[in-house]
């Protein structure tokens, strides 16, 4: 892969669209990536999700209906992207956003396949009928 500058991995648009739940990012380079919540949920780039070193990411199951709710700027290099299920510790800097939209079916594909083998699922999973007992508040 030929190494680009800098600023061709700036983004001249970043625009949420929620009906779709997809983020649409632009970078001065002209490519154009549409990404889905998501997506961009399970390939957090917080500790979180992806651990403190190799082999430690952690799955992230029934994340089919994630949100975002909230991007912030973080200085000139990155966002952060705030989840309506309140994960809010990725600093997706721009070359991890490119890199995510130049990936992005290879990603899903991967993501689908670890889901696949872990027996996991994209549906959130409700509580177990009775996990919540209803017990007297103590005095």
């Amino acid at each position: 892969m030929a190494e680009m500058n800098q600023a061709s991995r700036t983004p001249t648009e970043i625009k949420l669209h929620q009906k779709s739940r997809t983020l649409e990012i632009a970078f001065a380079d002209g490519s154009r990536f549409n990404l889905p919540c998501e997506f961009l949920r399970v390939y957090s780039p917080s500790a979180e999700v992806r651990g403190h070193g190799p082999g430690q990411e952690v799955l992230q199951a029934g994340k089919i209906n994630a949100e975002i709710t909230g991007i912030e700027p973080v200085g000139t290099y990155a966002v952060n992207l705030a989840f309506a299920d309140g994960h809010d510790s990725g600093i997706y800097s721009w070359d991890y956003l490119y890199d995510l939209g130049a990936n992005h079916v290879a990603l899903w594909e991967r993501y689908l396949q670890r889901m696949q083998e872990a027996g996991a699922s994209r549906e959130p999973t409700s509580p177990m009928p009775g996990a919540f007992e209803n017990r007297p508040k103590s005095k």
